[in-house]
């Protein structure tokens, strides 16, 4: 699958795409000018690339069974394709970008930040509903668990991706809007888990004027940007 790089230095961020967008949507909606001043200057580096969105969550005709598999499919090619490929780019050495992603790609990075906690800087996570469940009409595996972060997280006790979470120096940021369209609870709710896990992290809830759309995004990204990378 396609991606695009923009910058030629700096701490590498990946992009995941929203709902069934591709790797040029955050240039189309001028995301990536938001940001240029960080990009040109070599403070950062940011990576978009394609989601399968359209075969799995967000296509109707696809079986339960059939978006599990597509899921497990794009957190191979995450890991085993892109991951490595901008080690390489940086590079080399133990590069470990941060995963970013806006409404269904905030659940998208969300799962493969915390099922990857020692691949990733950390996770910046926009707008998002992170139970994935509604997408798959009451089918239950222990793939869809383990894809689930506000499922799998309360659970999680074990002595690798826990001490990592917690004392690891992962930068996570959970932020919502309370305007038209957003979702609050959802973050607070995967705050609340990440509390009681004591994982630290920044939920940042904005105002009721702030809805779920891009002239509001596009003014984030510089704002969390000049938080990372000064």
């Amino acid at each position: 699958m396609p991606l695009v790089a923009y910058g030629h230095y700096g701490p590498p961020v990946l992009m995941v795409p929203t709902a069934a967008a591709d790797y040029l949507e955050y240039e189309r909606f001028l995301l990536i000018d938001s940001v240029k001043w960080w990009l040109e200057t070599g403070k950062a580096k940011l990576y978009s690339v394609n989601s399968v969105n359209r075969l799995s969550l967000l296509n109707e005709r696809a079986s339960p069974q059939e978006k599990v598999y597509w899921m497990e499919r794009y957190d191979g090619y995450i890991t085993e394709e892109v991951l490595p490929l901008i080690r390489q780019d940086c590079g080399g050495g133990d590069v470990k970008p941060i995963v970013a992603g806006i409404s269904l790609g905030a659940y998208i990075a969300a799962d493969l930040f915390f099922r990857h906690p020692e691949k990733f800087g950390g996770a910046i996570l926009i707008s998002g509903s992170y139970d994935v469940r509604p997408w798959l009409d009451g089918f239950y595996n222990d793939s869809v668990y383990y894809h689930n972060p506000v499922e799998f997280l309360p659970k999680l006790n074990d002595n690798y991706h826990l001490p990592i979470l917690r004392h690891g120096g992962r930068t996570i940021i959970v932020f919502t809007g309370q305007g038209a369209f957003e979702k609050p609870e959802r973050s607070r709710h995967l705050s609340n888990i990440m509390h009681s896990k004591g994982i630290p992290h920044w939920l940042d809830v904005w105002g009721h004027d702030v809805n779920h759309d891009w002239p509001w995004w596009r003014d984030l990204m510089p704002y969390y940007f000049k938080k990372l990378f000064g």
